[in-house]
């Protein structure tokens, strides 16, 4: 939708003319890789906490160093929900299902005798 268009709700109401952000990405962005992610809140932010597990298939107690914390208000956090929640469908809908149980996706080693 361009800049000062009206957008049309669901209902058939007419929404606030909402203008789209420039998003400026810094020349010295670096990515971080995550395969932990802690959420936790208050009563006016969400806070997610992301680390990596060195070791996400073991069962044994180890520590898991927290790198990155994101606060969000909780409109940005439903945003962000409702664009991970597409992102994850379209990822099914080419691919199939994802497990989220570890255990259900690793592979069994057969039993040494």
């Amino acid at each position: 939708m361009a800049d000062g268009q009206s957008a049309t709700g669901s209902n058939g109401n007419s929404t606030l003319n909402v203008a789209q952000p420039q998003i400026q990405e810094p020349a010295d962005l670096k990515p971080l890789y995550s395969n932990f992610a802690r959420v936790a809140g208050t009563p006016e932010e969400v806070v997610v906490d992301f680390g990596l597990d060195p070791m996400p298939f073991s069962n044994t107690a180890r520590q898991i160093k927290i790198s990155e914390r994101v606060v969000m208000n909780y409109y940005t956090a439903k945003r962000l929900w409702a664009a991970l929640g597409a992102s994850l469908q379209r990822f099914e809908q080419a691919f199939g299902p994802l497990e989220i149980d570890v255990s259900k996706r690793a592979k069994q080693l057969p039993e040494s005798k």
